[in-house]
């Protein structure tokens, strides 16, 4: 309907959830009335520039900018000896400084800042800056970083300081399991590192004011931690410090920790007691990264003659770049959820992060386990073909059961992935059509799961992991606020309708108010596909509290037991006698009058007990609830030139219950866009030593490798419209218990099977694998001719 409330012959018993929606904020972006951080101007505001270093590995012996600082029109220059504290997004791992203090470890590593008048000032001064640099050896492959113990990125205390983590864990008989095994598939698969590629470059603003209040606009996805590391790298107490998040252009895991920029317009702004801005060029966002690691993958993975798991041996080795970021979790991501959707007999995995000197590695969508899935989804298809089982089949015989545990001790409340196989298999018509298309042509199919936010906090706290506030006003209006980041999945949207639901509001009557330290609860942010989970219960929690105070006055008035008194279409309502109704600003004065202004909290803490295991590292991927996919994708390859067109891809995603059906299913199609995209085209790619980007030779002498071979939209190959494959998003949904309404994530883990689907089909269409992402002409050529001389070698 057109106000976003479900048609009158719904059977759910809902009024708002489940309708058609707009986002709330939708009409402010495209009329362009939403002020992005770039668009703030403050009075007499100056302008950050950000000197990088040109060396992939090499010592500071000496900074000095002098000659920038006599500059006219330059107010401030600042370098690592400003802010010596270290900080990291996990607590555990503080490797990063805002500026280097006494070495750059990748081309792009920040040096230095200046504040000037403008930006040609400040690019300017940045030339005039004099670094004394002592160049290194610099080591861009993860296998040779962890061998070397003679050049150190990190020093440690603990051993090879090249070594960021190391992770093993073992479930179950794993010899067992491969000596019972009537098929046992070996395999070496490579993920490419990739980036975000969001429409809006990081961008942040500074304003010490004269009260000594620190105000920071930042372009974050967590405003919360950025705050927190502001405090302690600027040793200033957090109640004198606001952080506000303005609208953001897109995210995508890439703003979900903080960058130099903040440090340095924040510090240069309580320098120069002016306005400062920082704004990222595309290269600087590209050298900044935090992207999906490399992962180099060796997988073992047995079965019994009847297609069921005995047995997954993973061996990993992570490229993390030249700082920890989410490093820690993302090691422990690279074993820890590959335990679901599927029942796997016995499991273990080793994983190990490398410092290399490379831009460093962090979340993005669906953060740590796109690359295993890749792995383990492609040695199911060819375990499938070496047993004559259809795949889709071989994949139910192995689905975990509702109410189960993973291997590794994640409980499951609830699962939809066989019904989304269902969904793909009866859409993609996968029964009459796979293996009997014609020759260039195929079908994949892949399943996966992921997390509907982390069990645990980054850093350890008994505090809520999400707050709401809710205040109704006299006028008919609904007023929130969360701390919340929405980065464009519509997290506004969601809690907007939630509040309708219980409030009896029109979707238009809820204002919410978001991420500003200063006005809102903590909430931890934009990661993990935590806040529709988290922030939902907190918000249904405070708007519930109203309800009830609300439908206790009108029922007071009316002389009847609150629970004959529903609040819906903008109405309170007898149940028992519909011509008894009053509009529901009235009964908001009713309320009141009688109770006094109208507030509530709720918030939101996860569930400990009976979660997870009692194991080191149980904690790390344990999630109130998880949702499944499977994707089937069809694929047209030319054997003459080796391009992979993606024709199709039907998606089935299990989000539990979809509270606004709209952005769920743009959800999905923005996953499965960005899987597809990862597969045939994106790459993020350092060159390494003694190579030019030409493919010439040129000096491999020290410090002069770890370029980025595409630093510009011009040369990193991204999809257009064209190049985008019709996606039907199918909804399944399986409401689980942990969720509000049964609600859990859709916004990363459609992305998970789009990967190994299509690399699945390649398979299917001209008989060659290609495990070594991303699928090129030139790979699949190399691979058809090997196809030719050695026809065994295909699977």
């Amino acid at each position: 309907m057109a106000d976003g409330r479900r048609p009158p012959e719904s059977a759910e018993p809902y009024a708002i959830i489940g309708g058609r929606h707009r986002k709330v904020d939708a009409l402010d972006r495209l009329t362009g009335v939403a002020r992005y951080t770039d668009d703030l101007r403050l009075p007499r505001m100056l302008h950050c520039k950000i000197l990088r270093s040109p060396h992939a590995h090499a010592t500071i012996r000496s900074i000095d900018a002098s000659a920038a600082l006599a500059m006219e029109g330059v107010e401030a220059v600042i370098d690592g000896g400003d802010m010596p504290t270290p900080y990291g997004i996990i607590p555990w791992t503080p490797d990063e400084h805002a500026l280097c203090t006494d070495k750059a470890r990748y081309v792009g590593d920040a040096v230095a800042a200046v504040a000037a008048i403008d930006e040609e000032t400040a690019n300017a001064a940045l030339e005039r800056i004099v670094v004394d640099w002592e160049p290194l050896e610099a080591i861009v492959d993860p296998h040779e970083s962890l061998r070397r113990e003679d050049v150190q990125i990190h020093t440690s205390r603990k051993g090879n300081g090249n070594l960021c983590k190391r992770v093993e864990l073992a479930f179950g008989d794993l010899q067992a399991g491969f000596a019972e095994a009537e098929v046992v598939v070996e395999g070496d698969y490579h993920f490419h590192g990739t980036t975000h590629g969001a429409i809006e470059p990081h961008c942040a603003l500074g304003w010490f004011d004269g009260r000594g209040l620190l105000t920071v606009w930042s372009a974050t996805q967590v405003p919360h931690y950025l705050h927190r590391e502001l405090a302690r790298v600027l040793d200033v107490p957090t109640w004198r410090i606001r952080v506000i998040q303005p609208p953001i252009g897109g995210a995508f895991g890439g703003k979900s920790e903080p960058f130099d920029l903040e440090f340095c317009v924040a510090l240069l702004a309580m320098r120069t007691g002016r306005p400062v801005k920082c704004l990222y060029t595309r290269e600087e966002v590209f050298y900044a990264h935090r992207g999906r690691h490399p992962f180099h993958m060796s997988y073992r993975t047995a079965l019994s003659a009847e297609g069921r798991i005995l047995a997954v041996d993973a061996n990993t080795v992570l490229d993390g770049g030249a700082y920890s970021s989410f490093g820690l979790v993302t090691t422990y991501y690279s074993g820890q959820l590959l335990g679901s959707p599927y029942d796997l007999g016995s499991y273990r995995f080793h994983s190990r992060r490398a410092y290399t000197n490379k831009p460093a590695c962090g979340p993005k969508r669906g953060h740590g386990s796109v690359q295993p899935r890749f792995a383990i989804e492609v040695q199911l298809d060819k375990a499938a073909r070496a047993l004559g089982i259809d795949p889709i089949a071989l994949r139910r015989r192995n689905a975990l059961p509702v109410g189960g545990r993973t291997i590794n001790g994640f409980h499951i409340n609830a699962t939809g992935f066989l019904t989304c196989l269902d969904r793909v298999q009866e859409a993609s018509r996968w029964s009459e059509r796979w293996g009997q298309l014609p020759r260039g042509q195929g079908l994949g199919v892949a399943g996966s799961t992921y997390i509907s936010g982390t069990n645990y906090c980054i850093y350890p706290t008994e505090l809520p992991q999400s707050g709401v506030q809710i205040c109704l006003d006299r006028s008919g209006r609904v007023r929130i606020f969360a701390g919340t980041s929405d980065i464009g999945q519509g997290s506004s949207t969601m809690l907007a309708i939630i509040a309708a639901e219980e409030l009896g509001v029109a979707l238009e009557d809820v204002r919410v108010v978001a991420a500003d330290s200063d006005l809102c609860p903590v909430d931890l942010g934009a990661y993990s596909s935590r806040i529709t989970l988290m922030a939902g219960h907190a918000c249904k929690q405070a708007a519930c509290d109203l309800a009830g105070k609300v439908r206790g006055a009108v029922a007071e008035r009316w002389g009847v037991p609150r629970k004959l008194v529903t609040l819906a279409g903008r109405r309170a309502q007898r149940i028992d006698e519909p011509d008894t109704w009053m509009p529901i600003h009235e009964a908001f004065v009713l309320a009141e009058s009688a109770l006094g202004t109208l507030g509530a909290t709720g918030s939101y803490r996860t569930r400990k007990e009976g979660v997870h295991g009692e194991y080191r590292g149980a904690t790390i991927g344990a999630s109130p609830a998880y949702s499944y996919t499977a994707h089937v994708a069809e694929v047209s390859v030319d054997e003459q030139t080796g391009q992979v067109e993606v024709l199709h891809i039907w998606a089935a995603h299990d989000c539990g219950r979809a509270l606004s059906p709209v952005l769920v299913q743009a959800q999905i199609e923005g996953s499965v866009y960005m899987g597809a995209a990862e597969v045939v085209m994106e790459e993020h790619h350092v060159m390494p030593s003694g190579l030019r980007d030409d493919g010439g030779k040129r000096d491999p002498g020290p410090g002069k490798d770890g370029l980025l071979a595409h630093s510009s939209l011009l040369d990193y190959r991204m999809p257009t419209a064209l190049d985008t494959p019709e996606i039907e998003a199918l909804i399944v949904e399986e409401p689980d218990p942990a969720g509000p309404y049964g609600a859990k994530e859709a916004g990363e883990g459609p992305l998970h099977p789009a990967i190994p689907a299509i690399a699945n089909a390649v398979f299917d269409a001209v008989g060659v694998r290609i495990d070594h992402l991303p699928i090129t002409p030139a790979k699949v050529l190399a691979a058809l001719a090997q196809r030719d001389a050695d026809p065994n070698e295909a699977a």
